[in-house]
């Protein structure tokens, strides 16, 4: 048993998808989520155990209009999607992956790296594509793969939130890059392995979302660098967690059998870097959240850099009223306190 199943426990490892590996990027610095993720344990179920479940995924209206709107654009071999990217419509030969359901999921990783490697379809639907997640292989599944003009090709992600007006919800759409930047990834590891070039996948994805609350679509082109070096720095620190994990107590566990107080325990020796932005992107926000009462850490990641590490909201109210001495990595941070203090009383004065 390696130091990962030991980790893991009695259960089964939680696999990855694209949803899982984009949150992996909303906070790179919490040793407690690169522990749990590295070694597969499924947080949601921990976080019920625990007491503190918290409340993930679409909603069903959310998913039927996705299904509906997706459907949609792929009805009679995507004719309407030919039409929102603006191509000629004898420029696609369309290819569906998915049509044969018989196929394992190897047998449709090799179906789609044959269709890439040979050129012969100009739009791919239901492929399926591989990346390594802490020594985990992850079967993705972009919405389409498209070849655009000059040769290029572009992951097509669908989506069911409107774009009104020309603008769409920032953190929709930054969900949604960091998302297909995780198919763009695994496209270009899958054009290196054929000995074909990585940069053949365009850094722009293609967008299609309903315009203004109907169910007309139309399509954004978004630039997913960013989103990309970001991933790539975070699988990294993922495949190196050994460190983190090397100075953690033995036999140290998080199995699912164990009572939740134990598992309590297990967890407070795993240091957490909790902000609010873990609320929609983790499993075990809420814990941490109420691990994290009466600390900066919980009114945000500015408020806690602006305040120079000081930890404590107990603290900075000392600091402020000049109660405490602060420390000389403080002063200039207390300095500012106190000062915010005076204004204050000014104002309400």
């Amino acid at each position: 048993m390696t130091r990962l199943d030991e980790l893991r426990g009695s259960g089964k490892a939680k696999r990855h998808n694209a949803r899982t590996i984009a949150a992996l990027t909303g906070n790179p610095g919490c040793n407690r989520r690169a522990v749990l993720d590295a070694a597969g344990v499924d947080k949601l179920k921990l976080a019920e155990t625990v007491g503190f479940p918290g409340s993930f995924g679409q909603s069903r209206f959310a998913l039927s209009r996705g299904n509906a709107f997706e459907a949609m654009l792929k009805a009679d071999n995507c004719a309407l999607l030919r039409s929102v990217l603006d191509v000629p419509e004898d420029f696609f030969e369309y290819q569906d992956l998915g049509a044969d359901s018989d196929d394992t999921l190897g047998d449709r990783h090799s179906r789609t790296a044959e269709l890439l490697s040979s050129a012969t379809a100009a739009l791919i639907d239901h492929p399926l594509l591989t990346l390594e997640v802490a020594g985990q292989t992850v079967y993705l599944e972009p919405d389409l793969v498209a070849y655009a003009y000059r040769g290029r090709l572009q992951v097509v992600e669908i989506k069911s939130f409107a774009v009104v007006d020309g603008q769409a919800d920032s953190a929709k759409v930054s969900a949604a890059a960091t998302q297909a930047a995780t198919y763009v990834l695994a496209l270009r590891q899958l054009l290196e392995r054929l000995g074909l070039d990585p940069l053949l996948v365009d850094h722009e994805i293609v967008l299609v979302c309903p315009e203004n609350f109907a169910m007309r679509p139309v399509a954004v082109r978004v630039d997913v660098r960013k989103q990309l070096a970001t991933l790539r720095r975070q699988l990294s620190r993922l495949a190196s967690v050994g460190e983190i994990i090397d100075a953690l107590p033995a036999g140290l566990t998080f199995d699912l059998n164990r009572p939740a107080e134990e598992l309590t325990v297990a967890l407070e020796t795993v240091a957490p870097h909790y902000a609010p932005e873990c609320l929609s992107t983790c499993e075990l926000s809420m814990f941490c959240r109420h691990e994290a009462g009466g600390t900066t850490g919980a009114l945000g990641r500015p408020v806690r850099e602006a305040l120079g590490g000081i930890e404590s909201v107990g603290e900075v109210l000392e600091l402020a009223a000049g109660t405490r001495a602060p420390t000389p990595d403080q002063e200039e941070a207390a300095a500012l306190l106190r000062q915010a203090l005076r204004l204050r009383s000014e104002a309400l004065s």
